[in-house]
């Protein structure tokens, strides 16, 4: 009996708490928010499965060359202040 207790509370607290923010200005203001976005979410042009499927593959293409890009910069410049410091020549 507790647990039904427990959870009628739980329940009436939540409906309190939706009429208090249904009918207070911050409430209403959130609500308008709630319903825009819904509304603009749904005018909005989705990408098909190819078009995520292609950017994704550009995505992954472009993080790999960076990666060697970066690599090749970070081995070259340890090269060139390893001769500078003259702990290359052994």
């Amino acid at each position: 009996m507790d647990k039904a207790l427990i959870a009628l509370s739980f329940v009436c607290g939540l409906v309190a708490a939706a009429g208090v923010a249904w009918l207070s200005a911050p409430g209403k203001t959130f609500f308008a928010f709630a319903q825009d976005s819904w509304a603009e979410a749904s005018r909005v042009s989705w990408p098909t499965r190819k078009e995520t499927l292609q950017m994704t593959a550009v995505v992954f293409v472009f993080v790999v060359v960076m990666a060697l890009f970066l690599f090749s910069v970070d081995t070259l410049l340890a090269w060139i202040v390893k001769l500078v410091t003259g702990r290359g020549a052994s």
